[in-house]
């Protein structure tokens, strides 16, 4: 499929580039890309999460009272998870969440994604730019030409640009990754896909 070319004021350049139909236009996997989004989100998490349990807690060992003979239930130690400050009963310990997922089948997911993006129009291709200075107000008058209507977008590049990822780094709706950063999350959280030319054949090379 074809794709025209603009540039950042917004306007078509006349040109034209073929996108893959191995990489744009396969049957999408729905589950592959449910796995790989979640491999994404659990890598996202610390781990780090821990509450003290009864073995845990500072306090006294003595008995609270007697045995027998006070009409309520036994108890042996302050430190039981049924009193106020006691320990928790099997809380969270520290673990790692990250899971093993092949790379045939993350490749399968970023496919399958950018193939569910362009069968709804939500790619567009643009000219390889470079800002001079950081601009945040120069980022926001891009995305108004390119029509972008301040959904959530995707800005992909083929380098780490410094000046374009500080320019977009306040506003909440535009995104700035290199092809190598890619992800399937970040492509299904995004209303607008915006790919540089190079970008393209990066890509190629990638999944092929």
């Amino acid at each position: 499929m074809e794709l025209a070319v603009y540039n950042i004021s917004g306007k078509d350049t006349g040109r034209k580039i073929t996108l893959s139909d191995d990489i744009f236009a396969i049957e999408p996997n729905d589950h592959a890309i449910y796995l790989d989004v979640k491999h994404f989100l659990a890598n996202q998490r610390q781990g780090t999460h821990k509450s003290k349990e009864r073995g845990e807690i500072k306090g006294s060992t003595r008995k609270i009272k007697k045995q027998k003979g006070t009409g309520t239930a036994r108890a042996g130690s302050i430190k039981s998870p049924v009193f106020r400050g006691g320990g928790r009963v099997f809380g969270p310990r520290p673990r790692n969440y990250d899971f093993k997922l092949n790379k045939k089948l993350k490749q399968l997911a970023r496919k399958s994604i950018l193939s569910y993006k362009l069968k709804d129009n939500q790619i567009k291709i643009f000219e390889d730019f470079n800002l001079e200075v950081p601009s945040t107000s120069k980022m926001i008058e891009i995305n108004d030409k390119l029509k972008l209507n301040d959904r959530r977008s995707l800005l992909i590049t083929t380098e780490a640009n410094k000046n374009v990822y500080l320019s977009a780094r306040n506003l909440q709706y535009i995104d700035v990754v290199t092809v190598s950063e890619l992800s399937t999350y970040k492509i299904a959280k995004a209303s607008n896909v915006l790919l540089s030319e190079k970008s393209i054949d990066v890509l190629n090379t990638i999944f092929n």
